[in-house]
């Protein structure tokens, strides 16, 4: 059975190595997309070794991720889930667990985040009945900024929660150090930044939990599938519960009394000795991932250090490109950070001859894929416009990544005569568009 296996697996890397063949760029042709997955051949032989297993649920391959990537991350614990968005969804709900005593987040207070990002980012904070205060970001930067997170705490605040834009670390140092004055919550939405650095420490390790996207437009990809990361052991022992149905047992599926407890626990106003496994602790869900997911996630993890030097790599050479080209305002990175880039935001600036809708259409046209800054300003949209929320001063800047800014592609299968491609277009567009 062994060797029949083993040969089931070699062929898979021949069928890889047949099918993802390597097409020469053809400019003009070959699309440039603004984010990707970097998927080798032991990336298909590891999903196939893991369907061959029948190994259909989260178990063994679950558990070694979490714990390789705890340890990568410089995190006590990791709970793998089936999105970044579900990730996100547990960070806020488990800081409103009863376990949290007098600490815990209750309907109507207030929590700290931007404007300008991804929507579910900020959906868990309504979802438990929390109040969004929004506050603006910097142009270039694409982040909000330690004065302006001040400003906005009020009686009501309880809690941060903000994500690092595109890769580019905000103040972090700085807001951790507002919250632990203010006894305030903090959660790193770290789903586009995984390996970005501030003050020479990963990003993700600064708040009482951070969250990850292993969604295929990010660092490391499991098709979908992400990661709730902490230090605080209680904090994990919420997040489990709250992925795992609400259960108050920490036993994994498939094990039984594993704590030599699971008959003698009485808890509510249940009879003593009710099966552990079956008693719940909090009103929770199943946002598990699976074997096969986290399969795929080893072998990428193996990668990650490559995939964010190419990151890195490949924003330097946008940057260098097109430094110079007037009309547009081009990223900066967050002084006292390294970025593990997602992406290459562009703003055209107001007094550009040439509108922003003119100019995607031109890249689109050259097959050069492009991308909002997400939402732009979210309270702008039909989804949020009668939710319950507080806004801090102006959202200038967020309106202006609402009619302005789009960003292009940085990830690591992209090459430099890609990119060069990219550089040479914006050069064209704008030289034509300036006469």
């Amino acid at each position: 059975m062994g060797d029949l296996k083993a040969f089931v697996l070699d062929q898979v890397r021949t069928y890889h190595q047949e099918t993802e063949a390597h097409r020469p760029f053809e400019p003009g042709v070959t699309e440039i997309w603004p984010s990707g997955a970097v998927l080798e051949a032991e990336d298909r032989v590891a999903l196939v070794e893991a369907a061959l297993d029948m190994r259909i649920a989260a178990g063994r391959s679950s558990r070694k991720f979490e714990s390789a990537f705890a340890r990568k991350m410089k995190r006590r614990k990791a709970h793998l889930t089936n999105s970044g968005s579900s990730a996100n969804l547990l960070a806020v709900s488990a800081l409103t667990s009863h376990l949290l005593e007098g600490r815990r987040l209750r309907p109507g207070d207030e929590v700290i985040t931007v404007a300008a990002g991804f929507p579910t980012t900020v959906n868990p904070i309504l979802q438990n009945g929390l109040i969004p205060v929004f506050v603006d970001v910097d142009l270039r930067t694409y982040n909000t900024t330690a004065d302006r997170v001040a400003a906005a705490i009020g009686p009501k605040t309880r809690a941060i929660i903000i994500a690092h834009a595109l890769g580019n670390p905000f103040e972090v140092t700085e807001i951790a150090q507002l919250a632990e004055e203010n006894d305030l919550f903090f959660i790193e939405d770290n789903c586009d930044a995984v390996g970005s650095t501030y003050d020479g420490k990963l990003t993700g390790t600064f708040g009482d939990l951070a969250t990850v996207s292993f969604y295929p437009a990010h660092h490391l990809t499991m098709g979908e599938g992400g990661c709730v990361l902490t230090a605080n052991l209680a904090l994990a022992r919420i997040v489990e519960s709250l992925r795992d149905w609400g259960r108050d047992c920490w036993c994994e599926p498939g094990e039984n009394d594993k704590c030599l407890k699971r008959f003698t626990y009485q808890m509510g106003t249940l009879p003593m000795g009710y099966d552990h496994k079956y008693i719940f602790s909090h009103v929770g869900y199943n946002l598990k991932a699976t074997d096969i997911q986290a399969a795929l996630g080893l072998t990428q993890l193996d990668k990650l250090d490559t995939f964010v030097e190419a990151r890195r790599r490949n924003w330097r050479r946008l940057r260098e490109g097109l430094d110079g080209v007037p009309g547009l305002l081009l990223p900066e990175a967050t002084p006292r950070s390294d970025p593990s880039w997602f992406g290459f935001a562009i703003t055209v600036a107001p007094e550009a001859p040439f509108s922003r809708a003119a100019f995607v259409e031109f890249l689109e046209s050259r097959k050069i894929g492009t991308r909002r800054l997400f939402a732009g300003n979210l309270t702008r949209h039909p989804a949020y416009t009668d939710q319950p929320h507080r806004i801090v001063g102006d959202l200038t800047n967020s309106d202006i990544i609402t009619d302005q800014t789009f960003w292009i592609g940085v990830y690591p299968a992209l090459t430099d005569e890609m990119l060069d491609y990219v550089v040479s277009s914006v050069k064209e567009f704008v030289t034509a568009a300036s006469f």
